[in-house]
Formats: C-alpha cells, sequence, structure tokens
C-alpha cells in the first residue's frame, strides 16, 4: 500500500502538479526535511514520522530518478541509466564517509562522565 501510495504520489508531483521532476524531488526532499526537525520536538509521535518518512521515500527516489535520466527536453538531465546511477553511488558513498567521520568524532567520548576543570 505504502509503494502504490508513494509511487502516485511521485506521478502525481512530477506530471500533474506543473513542479516537474526536480520541483517534485525537492517538494519532497523538504517534506522529509521538515520530518527530520519534528523528530526533535515531541509533537508528534515518532511511529507516525516514521510511516510518512517511508512513504515519501517512493516519489523522491521516483522524482529524482526520473529528473537524472529523462530528456533535457522533458525537464530531466539526460544522464542515462549508468549515469544516473553513477551519481547516486556517488552521493550514497559521500554519505557514508560523512557518516564514519561523525563516529569518529564522537568515539572515546564519554558525555555522561565529565570531569570538573
Amino acid at each position: 500500500m505504502s509503494n502504490t501510495l508513494g509511487t502516485s504520489m511521485g506521478d502525481f508531483l512530477s506530471d500533474s502538479s506543473g513542479l516537474g521532476y526536480l520541483g517534485g524531488a525537492l517538494l519532497v526532499t523538504g517534506v522529509l526535511a521538515v520530518l527530520v526537525v519534528l523528530m526533535k520536538v515531541p509533537v508528534v509521535p515518532n511511529v507516525l514520522l516514521f510511516w510518512i518518512a517511508f512513504v515519501l521515500t517512493r516519489p523522491l527516489g521516483a522524482t529524482a530518478g526520473d529528473f537524472l535520466t529523462k530528456p533535457v527536453a522533458k525537464g530531466g538531465l539526460d544522464l542515462g541509466t549508468a549515469g544516473s546511477s553513477a551519481v547516486l553511488l556517488a552521493v550514497l558513498f559521500g554519505l557514508m564517509v560523512y557518516a564514519h567521520m561523525g563516529e569518529r568524532r564522537t568515539e572515546g567520548q564519554n558525555p555522561v562522565i565529565q570531569r570538573a576543570g
């Protein structure tokens, strides 16, 4: 059900709403960013935030993928399958390096035990 809902939302955003592929992807990214902020504020249950984010990953993938692969005349970058896969792998690798560096920065720190100065 979530895949169908997400796919139809992605199709609507990129085809029917007038936002295009990039606009649809940016809109979904913005909504996901709002969900991240809401995680820090105990206003909305985390279970609800999870399912909203889960459904939104489908239209984000569809609109971003279409933006990378569709012809320039249709609002895409025309990178093709290999080019878009290379871009996505580079983004994935960059995020993994960023996460690893974050872990290394906090490694060895114990926030519970603090010495007075």
